[in-house]
């Protein structure tokens, strides 16, 4: 069967599954304000418990960290991404699924050339940038005199 580019799209089009857009925005707005109700319940905890505002900042990062990595490493977080979509990407959990992810993949290869090489494949862009970002930003403030 010969198609050209343009019939191949048009043929994709009409068999490809319909999206649910509203369905969609739905479910990632209710799981990803969930996931940011739990650390906020974190942090109400760690407050009562007598640690100052930073500390329990750190903590309930710590502990959303945590939750997320041991999610994934379970297999749910990707069942709880199939429901929610975008919702599950909210920062901190999101990003401990990016950096648990990748090292499960590939364990297999072993732990240095598998595990610890494949680790940030994902995650590593966004350090990278997030962290060049804050040195323009700070270099800015410097230069300007803020």
């Amino acid at each position: 069967m010969k198609m050209t580019n343009d019939e191949y799209r048009e043929y994709s089009k009409r068999h490809a599954p319909r999206t649910h857009v509203v369905k969609n925005i739905i479910n990632a707005f209710w799981v990803g304000g969930l996931i940011c109700c739990i650390g906020q319940l974190f942090f109400s905890i760690y407050s009562a418990a007598g640690l100052d505002q930073q500390a329990a900042g750190t903590a309930e990062s710590i502990t959303l960290v945590l939750i997320g990595a041991a999610l994934t490493g379970l297999g749910i977080y990707d069942d709880i991404a199939k429901i929610a979509g975008a919702g599950t990407l909210v920062p901190i959990t999101g990003f401990a699924n990016s950096v648990v992810a990748p090292a499960l993949e590939f364990k297999t290869e072993g732990f240095i050339t598998g595990t610890a090489a494949k680790m940030f494949v994902i995650a590593g862009p966004v350090i990278v940038y997030g962290i060049s970002a804050s040195v323009i930003y700070g270099l800015a403030l410097v230069l300007l005199g803020i």
